[in-house]
């Protein structure tokens, strides 16, 4: 989807990112429509096709507005969510409730009664606490809740700690041990308005091997057996997240769906068949392998600054709050001149942005050919966790979203104003 087609500019599904940045301004975000396609047909023809009793849902934290709630919702997958906000978008886009898993670690009151009075698809069960609160707004509301426990495998994911989350000491889910997952089973099946059809887990994002995975389904396994063996339960769903990683550099190898599910899917009919288990239905949560490298981000480059013997620093007009991920996880991204797409890239700077915070470094040593101000950067893989976690820090507005396909472009997010900023104030 990336290609020059000759020219000496960048070429984005079919659009020229310099003429994008000059008709919408930077920074900007760009989202390819095909890519997304394709990534959701490939989920499709090689899992939902090929396996029977399967779902996926889109994770969308990864990047939610109306626009990716509806072309989600048009692809047939349902959707992640994780807050009331992101629910309120869902509901406003019309994507079907049923279609909805909601998760979170400390879902308030208000987000549970939303739920519950829209009857969201799955609520995912973090803990004993929201497990009670649940029964009682189910019993006030007169409604039936269908939920899944989420466990904490006590995996260690080959992740950044920060997007960890599988391991025993994680604020996310009930630990595997002192019987306390037991206990819960329990007490719901005594529980009238609440369905307990499975469970969840959910080891770390951007991962690049499925290790971890496996290991966490292997504890999943044996869980779903020994309730069946003591309690008489059987487990009618089991949900094995996401996190699966894309590429952000060179260093990253390509992953396509079914290095991660065939593996999983096996296990699960090999052990289910030893052990004669009802294969449960098997949910999957991608989320950035969906959209993350669907998207790019355009900067416009304006003050330089080369100290001999040490560093060039190229500045754009972008940076921290449209991207935070560098700053919070070291995160590594790729990135081209866009006007200078055919030039030699010979030579070495660091991006940074205009932020007030010397930790406000997008790239470092980055090849470009020689930078000019007013040239156009593009910074690639950013369609997941750039958008979906931008602020206004130093006052900046967000930047608009554009989506583009096979050449056409609309805004799908406008661009923030400075009366948007103060909007708020009183």
């Amino acid at each position: 989807m990336n290609q020059n087609l000759g020219q000496n500019h960048f070429i984005f599904d079919g659009c020229d990112t310099v003429e994008l940045a000059g008709q919408y301004g930077t920074p900007l975000y760009v989202v390819s429509e095909a890519m997304i396609k394709n990534k959701c047909r490939e989920i499709k023809e090689d899992f939902l096709s090929k396996y029977n009793n399967t779902r996926a849902v889109y994770a969308s934290k990864a990047f939610l507005n109306l626009e990716m709630c509806k072309l989600i919702t048009c692809e047939g997958l349902g959707l992640d969510v994780v807050s009331g906000g992101e629910l309120y978008t869902a509901l406003k886009a019309g994507v079907p409730m049923e279609n909805i898993i909601f998760h979170g670690n400390n879902k308030s009151q208000d987000e549970l009664k939303m739920a519950v009075s829209n009857d969201v698809g799955r609520i995912v069960v973090d803990n004993g606490y929201e497990l009670d609160r649940l029964n009682q707004i189910t019993e006030e509301h007169n409604k039936t809740a269908d939920i899944l426990f989420r466990i904490t495998p006590g995996i260690d994911a080959d992740t950044h700690k920060f997007i960890s989350t599988g391991q025993v000491d994680s604020k996310f889910g009930i630990p595997m041990h002192n019987n306390m997952l037991y206990d819960y089973v329990v007490k719901s099946q005594n529980m009238k308005r609440i369905n307990l059809r499975g469970f969840h887990f959910h080891v770390g994002s951007q991962l690049l091997n499925n290790d971890a995975h496996l290991n966490a389904l292997e504890v999943l396994l044996l869980l779903i057996r020994g309730l069946k063996d003591k309690l008489g339960f059987v487990t009618s769903e089991v949900n094995l997240g996401g996190g699966f990683g894309i590429c952000y550099t060179e260093e990253d190898e390509q992953r396509n769906i079914r290095y991660f599910t065939d593996p999983m899917m096996g296990k699960i009919f090999d052990y289910c068949q030893r052990y004669v288990l009802s294969i449960p239905q098997v949910i999957i949560e991608p989320g950035r392998w969906i959209v993350g490298e669907a998207g790019i981000t355009l900067y416009s480059v304006g003050a330089m600054k080369e100290i001999p013997g040490v560093r060039t620093y190229v500045s754009v007009d972008g940076g921290m709050p449209d991207n935070p991920r560098p700053s919070l996880y070291n995160a590594k991204y790729k990135a081209v001149i866009a006007n200078k797409y055919d030039k030699k890239r010979d030579k070495t700077v660091t991006v940074a942005g205009k932020c007030c915070e010397s930790g406000d470094i997008l790239i470092e040593d980055l090849k470009v050919p020689a930078v000019e101000s007013g040239d156009i950067l593009a910074v690639m893989s950013t369609g997941a966790y750039n958008d979906s976690m931008s602020s206004n820090y130093n006052k900046l507005p967000k930047p608009a979203v554009v989506m583009v396909n096979k050449g056409e472009s609309r805004v799908i997010v406008r661009r923030e104003t400075y009366d948007d900023l103060i909007a708020r104030d009183i």
